[in-house]
């Protein structure tokens, strides 16, 4: 895990190498396949891949402090996103790594579209999931670092204005799935004592076939090897990665449409 919002000073110049593209929220599916197009988009086949700006400044190669989130008070959930079962991820895994990337410019469509203060907001069914994935690696030294939670409607219609191609970002529809229900993150692993990242061979929201969850082919075997690490992790919490994307995972009924939250990020 779009009204309108044009977005102008995002120029789109990059050009993904190869010609199509996996649908962006499908169900999971273990295999090296590419993946096929999600049942929640329009397109039934798979449609070229965008041409995408290039990030502003380099992949970040090592994730802020966690130790943050051990010190901080975390502030009580809205009152809608109460009623609409969210909490804040910091109470489940106290030592997780929070770098929203829509919180800043350090994304593909240039602009910070969550508000300065945003928080890291699951709903409820993810808990035991995220506990049990951050309590396998950390026995490893090792913390997870979300670079997305749940994310607004709103948010999902100006990503889409982007980059208005169903096979990437999912087309805004009337119901909430994924990450619009809060019941999808994007992670990916840092070491607990440095906080550098994992190599996991792309960075987020990278829009090429590298970014396949089971991608070989210009990959290394070192971060095939930690994707792998990230996926038991992950899996251990009944969690499951999403084939088109090695940082996506999706809870329990993630998929089911449910209505949209409207819940605020602060």
């Amino acid at each position: 895990m779009r009204a309108v919002v044009s977005i102008a000073s995002v120029i789109v110049v990059a050009a993904c190498s190869n010609s199509s593209g996996p649908a962006r929220r499908a169900a999971p599916v273990a295999s090296s396949e590419p993946p096929l197009a999600s049942s929640s988009t329009v397109a039934s086949t798979p449609a070229p891949s965008p041409t995408v700006a290039p990030p502003k400044s380099s992949p970040r190669t090592s994730a802020p402090s966690s130790t943050t989130a051990t010190r901080t008070v975390i502030p009580a959930i809205s009152a809608r996103g109460r009623a609409a079962g969210l909490v804040d991820v910091r109470t489940v895994v106290p030592d997780a790594v929070i770098d929203l990337r829509y919180a800043t410019t350090n994304n593909f469509t240039h602009v910070r579209l969550y508000p300065r203060g945003a928080r890291c907001l699951v709903h409820e069914s993810m808990v035991d999931g995220l506990r049990t994935a951050a309590a396998y690696l950390r026995r490893r030294g090792l913390v997870l670092v979300f670079w997305d939670c749940y994310r607004p409607h709103s948010v999902q219609v100006r990503m889409f204005d982007v980059v208005p191609n169903p096979n990437w970002v999912a087309r805004p529809g009337p119901y909430a799935r994924s990450h619009e229900a809060g019941r999808s993150v994007d992670v990916t692993v840092a070491y607990r004592s440095t906080g550098r990242l994992l190599a996991m061979g792309t960075g987020f929201d990278d829009f090429t076939p590298r970014a396949y969850a089971f991608a070989t082919t210009d990959v290394s075997t070192t971060a095939q090897r930690d994707r792998a690490l990230l996926r038991r992790a992950m899996g251990r919490g009944g969690l499951e990665v999403y084939a088109g994307e090695w940082w996506h995972f999706d809870g329990p009924g993630s998929l089911v449409p449910r209505p949209h939250l409207h819940a605020p990020l602060t």
